[in-house]
């Protein structure tokens, strides 16, 4: 048995992690990135790398993450997933669950269509009507990239001025303007992590100033959360389908909202406040689906 890994750096926290536990059992490994790969229409093997042909040599295939890229690199990479997926390999996860988590504004639009409680969003390419949404939205909203993650880019704004011109620089580049109301979460959120139907771990993430990533310097918590809390987390998850999910959940004053839900979630910080082995957990719901 080999399980493949795509992943930019092999040697990045997570991958190794994945790395290690497949060791422990004994299972061949491959890693490699997206641009690693060769597609073939017509003519075989359909997908290779220069060592392996994908689909007859790898018996299952974790995404860690999908990376970024031009806009055709990343549906080119999507191709790619849905090709395997079709041809009957295991990919993990499903590239639909990730298509709708890379895009802010349909995960939570699914969200909402499932009865999980989310913030007040507005979307839009149009300048003036994001100025009507910013007032509607109570003058402070967090303006952020609907393609994006680890915070990186989003903004809090609560001058009419500054939103202004944050709206028409968006417009100017063509970007699409996403504004979400500022939630009073305190300096902290909350992440679950749900493998297959679980929450296997969960951390508060606790910051210096209202962006409570990880990756942008919060220190992580070990947390229990109560069953309402694991109920949310999962129910996102399971609204997209998503085998292998990080739920961000903020305790607001009016009751928890999910914000983003994440399919390739890193796990450092979280396995440093958890007794569960993160990449264990994952590698045996892999080996579950393929030899069920």
């Amino acid at each position: 048995m080999r399980i493949g890994i795509a992943t930019k750096n092999r040697n990045s926290y997570s991958s190794a992690q994945l790395r290690e536990a497949l060791k422990k059992r004994n299972i061949s490994c491959s890693c490699f990135s997206f641009p690693q790969l060769m597609a073939h229409v017509g003519y075989g093997p359909s997908l290779r790398t220069r060592q392996y042909s994908i689909k007859e040599q790898i018996d299952a295939l974790i995404i860690r993450p999908i990376g970024r890229g031009s806009l055709e690199e990343l549906v080119f990479r999507m191709d790619i997933l849905y090709r395997l997926q079709r041809s009957g390999l295991y990919v993990i996860n499903p590239p639909e669950a990730i298509e709708h988590c890379v895009d802010k504004y349909d995960i939570l639009a699914i969200l909402e269509e499932n009865g999980v409680p989310v913030p007040r969003t507005a979307v839009t390419e149009n300048v003036e009507e994001a100025m009507t949404a910013f007032k509607e939205l109570g003058s402070d909203v967090v303006v952020k990239p609907i393609f994006g993650s680890r915070g990186i880019g989003a903004t809090r704004v609560n001058d009419k001025e500054i939103a202004y011109t944050a709206f028409r620089s968006i417009r100017f580049y063509h970007g699409v303007i996403y504004l979400q109301e500022f939630v009073p979460h305190g300096f902290s959120d909350i992440r679950a992590f749900v493998v297959d139907g679980r929450v296997v771990a969960a951390m508060k993430r606790v910051g210096c100033n209202w962006k409570t990533n990880y990756s942008q310097g919060a220190r992580p918590e070990k947390i229990d959360l109560d069953h309402e809390l694991e109920k949310l987390a999962v129910k996102s998850a399971r609204s997209i389908d998503c085998k292998i999910a990080g739920v961000d959940i903020l305790e607001s004053p009016n009751g928890p909202v999910v914000v983003e839900v994440n399919s390739q979630p890193g796990w450092k910080g979280l396995q440093s406040v958890t007794k569960h082995n993160i990449a264990d957990e994952i590698v045996c719901f892999v080996l579950s689906e393929i030899e069920a």
